[in-house]
């Protein structure tokens, strides 16, 4: 080979010398099948279908959809800044959800209850990373809004990728809005965390916003194409949610099918892992069961994710075909 090359020496790997570059190829994708899943190459990744060039690389069917994520994810914070600045985040919306919370354990107190003081805390604190969520019911209208949906069908690119970062902002946005109201107004209201439950709890919410998200991502692709119905079907989404995932009442209070239904909504697991964290005694074992809460709420997240973007992807196609995807109102 004329030379010692430190990327020789990658372990596992088979090298084969490439027909196309000259040069020494980890798992060429060109000329040799072995490696598909993630590869090098030293004679130029890019004529191999892998993104990269001199570096791990993923494969183009990997890499495409997630730079295009990338992309729509910086587009979300330049929306989110453009509607609030940091005070006016913290201020205007941040005290509205405070005050939420705390109207709502303030009828646990006017019911003289201290369970229904920690159970309407919990409940509507962790549901207002939820309902950020949810808000992108209506923010994945606005590509069409704004005229740029046929410019995205048009686009030699899936479409659900574009809108898995379309509005993506609000999930940070909600997790750290009720971690503020668990963490910061909880010791009012008999709610506090040990620092490894609390973590844990921190994780609980993430799981929420993110799934609860992918939900969203359901009824915006289908707005899409109802676009006077987008705050009505967001507004219903956050009431539905509110009433029967065990927010503001348990799910056992329903009759039983309302209970059977909501196993499809991620919020109800992830909630219950929360309560599961606040509510048993320390030194309690409660792994078990608050991951088997989370991996459910994750399980239904992700097929809500598949859902969307077969939604998104038949729109794309029957837009192209049809013509029918233009500026609305």
């Amino acid at each position: 080979m004329g030379r010692t090359d430190h990327r020789e020496r990658l372990s596992g790997l088979r090298r084969f010398r490439c027909g196309v570059g000259g040069g020494w190829r980890v798992g060429c994708g060109r000329r040799h099948r072995s490696w598909r899943a993630v590869a090098w190459c030293y004679c130029g990744a890019q004529s191999t279908g892998y993104a990269g060039r001199g570096r791990w690389a993923m494969p183009e069917l990997v890499a495409a959809p997630v730079r295009v994520i990338r992309y729509s994810t910086y587009n979300a914070w330049v929306d989110m800044w453009a509607m609030y600045s940091p005070l006016g985040w913290a201020v205007g919306w941040m005290s509205r959800a405070m005050l939420q919370v705390v109207f709502f354990a303030i009828i646990g107190l006017l019911l003289d209850s201290p369970d229904a003081v920690r159970f309407l805390f919990i409940g509507v604190a962790v549901m207002i990373a939820a309902t950020e969520a949810l808000t992108s019911t209506a923010t994945t209208t606005w590509e069409r809004r704004q005229g740029t949906m046929p410019l995205l069908v048009a686009a030699p690119t899936r479409l659900w990728p574009v809108f898995v970062g379309r509005s993506v902002q609000w999930i940070p946005s909600g997790v750290l809005t009720a971690s503020v109201a668990l963490f910061g107004l909880g010791p009012f209201f008999g709610v506090t965390f040990s620092p490894i439950r609390a973590v844990a709890v921190l994780g609980c919410l993430i799981v929420a916003s993110v799934t609860t998200y992918f939900l969203a991502m359901v009824l915006g692709a289908i707005v899409l194409n109802a676009m006077s119905l987008r705050n009505v079907v967001a507004n219903v989404a956050q009431v539905g949610t509110t009433l029967t995932c065990g927010v503001t009442v348990p799910v056992t209070f329903w009759p039983e099918w309302v209970p059977a239904t909501v196993q499809a909504v991620p919020l109800t697991h992830a909630l219950a892992a929360v309560r599961t964290l606040a509510d048993t005694p320390a030194g309690t074992p409660v792994a078990a069961e608050v991951i088997t809460e989370l991996g459910l709420a994750l399980a239904v997240g992700v097929g809500w994710l598949l859902l969307a973007a077969l939604i998104l992807e038949w729109l794309a196609t029957s837009g192209r075909r049809t013509g029918s995807i233009e500026f609305s109102d």
